[in-house]
């Protein structure tokens, strides 16, 4: 059993930065892909950015330039620093991760709010 638990987010400033974390606890032999998703109201959930356990990062268009993710793969945690914040960014923010077990398994965690006020 594995679990993710994403913390920091909250209510910004259009203009403002916050930095969102994820931990992941549990069976782990490693984790590939770590990434964050977000989920807006009456929309479907978008991929925002992800990062491998070498450190490539992809991230979507809308978020390229403003958004860092990062990871420490000693900690099986990932980061996203979220800088130049828009109205548009606000949704809830979601961890997901590709777990190393016996096999490969896709965890999400719970969500974290990020609401950007114009």
């Amino acid at each position: 059993q594995v679990q993710l638990v994403e913390s920091g987010g909250g209510l910004v400033q259009a203009g403002g930065s916050l930095r969102v974390s994820c931990a992941a606890s549990g069976s782990i032999f490693s984790i590939n892909v770590m990434a964050w998703y977000r989920q807006a109201p009456g929309k479907q959930r978008e991929m925002v950015a992800a990062i491998t356990s070498g450190g490539t990062t992809t991230y979507s268009d809308s978020v390229k330039g403003r958004f860092t993710i990062s990871r420490d793969n000693a900690k099986n945690a990932v980061y996203l620093q979220m800088n130049s914040l828009k109205p548009e960014d606000t949704a809830v923010y979601y961890c997901n991760a590709a777990v190393v077990g016996g096999t490969v398994s896709v965890y999400w965690g719970q969500g974290t709010q990020v609401t950007v006020s114009s």
